[in-house]
């Protein structure tokens, strides 16, 4: 299996989500003929997992239960509760765009020296703030997992009872390595200086 990690910004940045895992194209069997297998488009909707499931929404989430775009929004883009809309700690921070960093030092220069010196001076605080680029708060963290093609293929030309087989098997390994993830991997860390 291969895992693949993406960062996911505050505010906007669980957006790419609702394209395929979040709003899924409906509840689809695990196990299809090897034909659809190659025309059908589309992802089944997103499950929630991990053992932080259970603290949300008073409980009232699950560990399988779907992922809907509101809770998206609510956790991933405002890091509040995804049923309460509680405040899950404090709030993301907001961070200037570049053009208000730039014209924050540009304002800052000092007028004595001339044009030249001051247009020198511009074009190294652009060239600076334009590299650093947009800085944005990290909400969370979205890891993908993928089986070797050569799973894939032979879920493609197994019979139904396999291809669901394999599918469970798929997911007990996902299961499996979020939970160790969690237990060895993770860490969260609470406080201003972020060390307790």
């Amino acid at each position: 299996m291969t895992v693949s990690m993406r960062v996911m910004s505050a505010g906007d940045g669980y957006k790419y989500l609702l394209r395929t895992v979040a709003a899924g194209d409906g509840d689809r069997s695990l196990s299809t003929p090897l034909t659809r297998y190659y025309n059908a488009e589309g992802t089944p909707p997103g499950r929630w997992l991990g053992a932080g499931v259970a603290t949300l929404g008073g409980g009232r989430i699950g560990v399988g239960d779907q992922v809907s775009e509101a809770q998206l929004q609510l956790l991933v883009g405002m890091g509040r509760d995804l049923i309460t809309g509680d405040p899950l700690g404090r709030t993301y921070p907001e961070y200037r765009s570049v053009a208000e960093r730039i014209e924050a030092r540009t304002g800052a220069l000092d007028p004595t020296p001339g044009p030249a010196s001051r247009a020198e001076a511009v074009a190294a605080i652009e060239s600076d703030e334009t590299a650093r680029g947009t800085r944005r708060a990290v909400a969370g963290f979205d890891f993908t997992f993928s089986i070797p093609k050569s799973a894939s293929v032979l879920w493609a030309v197994a019979d139904a009872g396999s291809q669901a087989l394999i599918a469970d098997a798929h997911h007990a390994a996902v299961a499996e390595v979020v939970a160790f993830m969690e237990r060895e991997v993770a860490a969260t860390r609470t406080g201003a200086t972020g060390r307790d």
